[in-house]
């Protein structure tokens, strides 16, 4: 495993003395959260220079995470088509309990359970793995140190996003719950960090955790050792986990991964319960120009669940910038961060973001006064009218009560034609000195091919962002001949069209 650097931009941090301030300290040593720019490793030339292999170095993918030896040995093997080569399901699974601080009187998150239990490693593996596991207390208790022991707790879901600064992010899922017992006692939170956006899968997950929790907690590290060993299923299929427990037997639990593997980590029901048809297309427009967003809820599920919707929303473009779908109180002066950002607040905190300018402040809050409790003010004007009218209309057509399939497949469906209308010409406007050569975007062309005035005007703000900047680093990277997501997103809509035509 070799050492990784982090950096820390642009962020003031609101510490408390004590142990707060060895928390705060994880990110600034660390700071895998706010990483925001990308480097554009293409050489500098003008619009519409003509592609040289010469002058063309190419753009290289960012390094992905170093892959420990354990994982290596697994990749040897020959794997079946119906698992995804090389993965686990997990990196830990950990248990957070509220411990009492004995001077301070204050209850602060600790690791009570961890699995894997990671030995042999040197002294900065070793550092690194704490300051891992510090921010994961954080975000599994974001509101801090104001707890005390309750008789009654509604048992909440919600995950984050750990953001290295090479662009690899993994994920965090999260289940904080009352434990079983009598009289007045503390939540705790089980989390599972994985490299995989799952989070329907990582929930069924958290059930039988949680069932043999209650039992023994030695009884979670077998079924944990089956998952890790188990092969991850490539999209669309099924794979079946045994577990014995006592007094039930051998059980088979069966984990089944979506088809498309792009959608398994969104729930797109709690953004449009929560906001109305318009106010989701004003969050989209500012969020495909790339500015800075906060969503405020009571409940972090909510908050979590809303971001990571937002975000898949830009498909098969990626967000850059720092995402934080739940900031812990600690961090809470990130909002003050000049670059972008897509963040989750409290609502009890939200009276630090509303001192801020130049950003969108939605609320999600039942019973809210108003949505937009900041905003630039152009939000409604940001996309072509025509183009926004049509998702409007086609988000209409769902059933009031829509289920998580429906709105899988109905919502993709309203917004990726956006995309396709305003930048699906982008491949005919790279220009390649050969079949298998790389290419070079030709921006003038580009925008000259579009014919409407409002598309062009938006389309010419929206190649700025570094979103569509890495998506046309790797278009120029790929063989002519190859199609990736978006191509064949564009054939497939084109022939919808033409066949529509002929009806008509």
């Amino acid at each position: 495993m070799s050492r990784r650097s982090w950096s820390f931009s642009s962020v003031r941090l609101k510490t408390k003395r004590g142990s707060d301030d060895e928390a705060a300290d994880v990110f600034r040593r660390r700071g895998r959260l706010f990483s925001s720019v990308r480097e554009d490793r293409r050489p500098k030339r003008s619009d519409d220079e003509d592609p040289s292999p010469e002058t063309h170095n190419g753009a290289s993918k960012e390094p992905d995470s170093p892959v420990s030896p354990e994982l290596a040995a697994v990749e040897e093997k020959p794997r079946d088509q119906r698992y995804a080569s090389g993965q686990f399901f997990f990196e830990y699974l950990v248990v957070v309990s509220l411990k009492k601080n004995i001077r301070s009187g204050e209850y602060e998150p600790q690791i009570s359970y961890q699995f894997p239990k990671r030995d042999g490693m040197v002294r900065f593996q070793k550092e690194e793995e704490e300051k891992t596991l510090k921010a994961i207390t954080l975000f599994c208790f974001p509101e801090g140190i104001n707890w005390a022991p309750l008789t009654e707790y509604r048992s909440e879901t919600f995950s984050f996003v750990l953001t290295e600064v090479d662009g690899s992010r993994r994920n965090g899922y999260c289940r904080r719950l009352l434990p079983h017992g009598n009289g007045a006692r503390l939540p705790e939170a089980y989390c599972i960090i994985s490299k995989l956006a799952c989070f329907g899968l990582f929930s069924k997950i958290f059930d039988e955790v949680e069932k043999r929790k209650v039992k023994s907690i030695a009884m979670i590290y077998p079924f944990m050792q089956s998952l890790r060993e188990a092969p991850f299923p490539a999209p669309g299929n099924t794979v079946n986990i045994k577990s014995f427990i006592p007094e039930s037997g051998t059980e088979i639990i069966s984990l089944t991964r979506p088809t498309d593997s792009w959608l398994e980590h969104v729930d797109f029901r709690p953004l449009f319960s929560a906001l109305t048809d318009e106010e989701v297309l004003q969050v989209f427009a500012a969020t495909v120009l790339e500015r800075r967003i906060v969503f405020i809820a009571e409940e972090l599920g909510t908050l979590s669940q809303v971001i990571h919707a937002v975000t898949v929303l830009l498909h098969p473009f990626i967000w850059q910038h720092t995402l934080i779908s739940i900031v812990p109180e600690i961090l809470i002066d990130v909002v003050m961060a000049p670059t972008p950002y897509l963040l989750g607040v409290q609502k009890r905190l939200a009276d630090e973001v509303t001192e801020q300018g130049d950003l969108l402040a939605v609320d999600l809050s039942e019973g809210r006064k108003q949505t937009f409790i900041r905003q630039i003010g152009d939000e409604d004007s940001i996309l072509p009218h025509k183009l926004r009218d049509e998702i409007l209309q086609a988000l209409k057509s769902r059933s009031e009560k829509a289920t998580l399939e429906e709105m899988n497949r109905l919502v993709p469906e309203a917004f990726l034609p956006f995309f396709i209308k305003t930048v699906g010409h982008f491949a005919k406007h790279i220009a390649r000195p050969g079949p298998e050569k790389p290419g070079q975007f030709q921006k003038r062309s580009f925008y000259k091919a579009l014919e409407s005035k409002s598309t062009r005007h938006f389309v010419k703000q929206f190649v700025e962002t570094q979103m569509f900047d890495l998506f046309i680093q790797e278009a120029e990277q790929r063989p002519a001949n190859q199609n990736g997501f978006f191509e064949q997103k564009i054939a497939e809509y084109q022939k919808k069209m033409r066949e529509k035509a002929k009806k008509h």
